[in-house]
């Protein structure tokens, strides 16, 4: 732990944002994984699901918790699914 009254707050904001970040990150996974699930059962709610996991791709990418390659990537991918 630091003596630094600044170094000691530092490694509270890093605390509090690490959790934000990957509360970010997990969101973006689950409403990819709701959009696969969805294209395996052809649900009726897929094109609303892909738009969610798009959105959610786009927020973590545009904080730089991924990198744009992979958000491009991902985005390919599901656009992908749901063309077939």
């Amino acid at each position: 732990m630091p003596n630094i009254e600044s170094a000691i707050k530092r490694v509270r904001t890093n605390e509090k944002s690490r959790l934000e970040n990957s509360q970010q990150v997990s969101k973006m996974r689950t409403a990819v994984k709701k959009y696969e699930k969805a294209v395996e059962a052809k649900a009726d709610n897929v094109e609303e699901l892909f738009r969610s996991a798009i959105k959610g791709i786009d927020v973590v990418s545009a904080k730089g918790l991924i990198h744009q390659n992979k958000a491009n990537r991902e985005k390919s991918r599901l656009a992908k699914k749901l063309a077939n």
